[in-house]
């Protein structure tokens, strides 16, 4: 389970506005809940771990061990924003940092940016595996992923056969329209379906997610498990809710004490794309009607030899979040030196976790005594329960702290401002009248 610690914010708030803040988050708390707020027709995800059923998963094991027994070992799984951060996320947080398993097969991403270079350094790859491919949109038009997967299925074809490609290709789309589905249903791919009430930010838990986590090698019976843990905990209305305390205090300290920027920082670089993720769904979520508070995140230790003075001492527009690690995973402790010339002896015989705890305590001391508040979100350790129980808090302390904005957390209507331009530049049809107003301001 997912808990909260404030104690970072104390000095910087005082009690009668966090109580006043907490009723406020209370009541968007219910607006969540009864499902009468803005944006309430894409609330599936809310009971997401409870409704996805056995047979689903069922079918999602069977496109693992299918793939398992062609020798499949490169899986390149093509979407963008929701449609592949929480896979990524899951993935590498889970995955060993540097050895691949023989036993499971390398799962990359591609159709999350229009770089030549990483497409053509991809196909390298593809070139010498036994490859299976991954596409996730619900409209099968959005360019990025678009086009990856005209040139991925090209390849899948020539060096398959286009009926076995037919098998090496799993479709994630709508169920009933769009290019994908047309195209998923003529040639006979293996299909799963993107809820219509789950908007791409608050997939993880579908089969947007759910899909290349399983191929990779990972239990999503135990991810799917520790969600609908999390959910039990948060759908107790109380001041002591983690998700309403989390809610309550960012807002409190953006509307109250001016703070324009979270951070969200991890101390392993497991969660590196868990930022990523927690990004896209808070920027996404909260950044309209001129509202919002930016979402950006930091990697320590590493961090704070690039970030650490301005966190210390720049601008004072932020507040911290940070996603603290109870345990490690595995064990390194440091030796004796006969020389210490490195004078590290007064560490020898501790675990380097602990020396990495330190670290997180003295910077949290550091950027409060600096004028930085600081919340803890702590979970266990590192493994497929606790992922979807911190997927889940985030998500639903998402739409109780956009209530409390005042903004609709499920829309997204700023996304196309750039895709009408670059359809324009691109001189695609329908857009010639937008090209030549484009090419006269440029």
């Amino acid at each position: 389970m997912v808990k909260v610690n404030l104690g970072g914010c104390s000095s910087f708030v005082n009690d009668a506005d966090y109580k006043t803040y907490v009723q406020k988050a209370l009541a968007a708390f219910d607006t969540l809940q009864n499902e009468d707020g803005a944006g309430n027709d894409f609330l599936g995800w809310k009971t997401l771990p409870i409704d996805i059923t056995e047979s689903l998963i069922c079918d999602i094991e069977a496109v693992r061990d299918s793939w398992k027994a062609k020798g499949v070992n490169l899986v390149v799984v093509i979407g963008i924003g929701g449609s592949y951060l929480g896979a990524k996320c899951a993935i590498e947080a889970l995955s060993h940092s540097f050895v691949r398993p023989a036993d499971k097969p390398q799962v990359v991403f591609a159709g999350n940016n229009l770089s030549e270079e990483y497409l053509a350094e991809l196909m390298d790859l593809a070139k010498t595996c036994n490859t299976a491919v991954i596409v996730i949109s619900k409209s099968g038009t959005t360019t990025e992923p678009a086009v990856a997967f005209r040139i991925f299925k090209e390849y899948v074809e020539q060096t398959y056969g286009k009926a076995e490609a037919a098998e090496r290709i799993v479709a994630i789309t709508d169920a009933k329209k769009g290019a994908l589905k047309t195209l998923a249903t003529q040639e006979g791919y293996k299909s799963f379906i993107v809820p219509d009430n789950v908007g791409g930010r608050y997939s993880v838990l579908t089969p947007v997610g759910l899909v290349p986590i399983a191929v990779a090698g990972f239990d999503i019976r135990a991810m799917l498990k520790g969600a609908a843990e999390e959910r039990e905990a948060l759908l107790v209305k109380s001041e002591d809710n983690a998700a309403v305390q989390y809610a309550a205090m960012r807002n409190l300290l953006h509307l109250e004490n001016g703070k324009s920027t979270e951070i969200l920082v991890t101390y392993n670089p497991k969660f590196t794309y868990l930022a990523e993720w927690w990004k896209q769904l808070y920027g996404e979520s909260e950044g309209k009607d001129l509202k919002g508070i930016f979402p950006a995140s930091v990697t320590n230790t590493a961090d704070l030899h690039s970030m650490g003075q301005f966190i210390q001492e720049g601008s004072r527009i932020m507040f911290e979040t940070v996603v603290n690690i109870e345990k490690a995973n595995r064990s390194v402790v440091i030796g004796s030196d006969e020389q210490n010339l490195d004078q590290l002896n007064y560490l020898a015989g501790q675990h380097v976790n602990h020396c990495n705890a330190m670290a997180q305590l003295g910077t949290k001391l550091a950027h409060i005594d600096g004028g930085v508040p600081q919340m803890e979100v702590s979970i266990e350790n590192i493994n497929e329960e606790n992922l979807g129980a911190i997927f889940y808090f985030f998500e639903f302390s998402c739409g109780i702290s956009a209530y409390v904005l005042g903004i609709n957390p499920f829309n997204q209507p700023g996304v196309e401002a750039y895709k009408k331009n670059m359809f324009a530049l691109l001189r695609k049809p329908g857009f010639e009248a937008q090209t030549e107003a484009i090419l006269k301001r440029i």
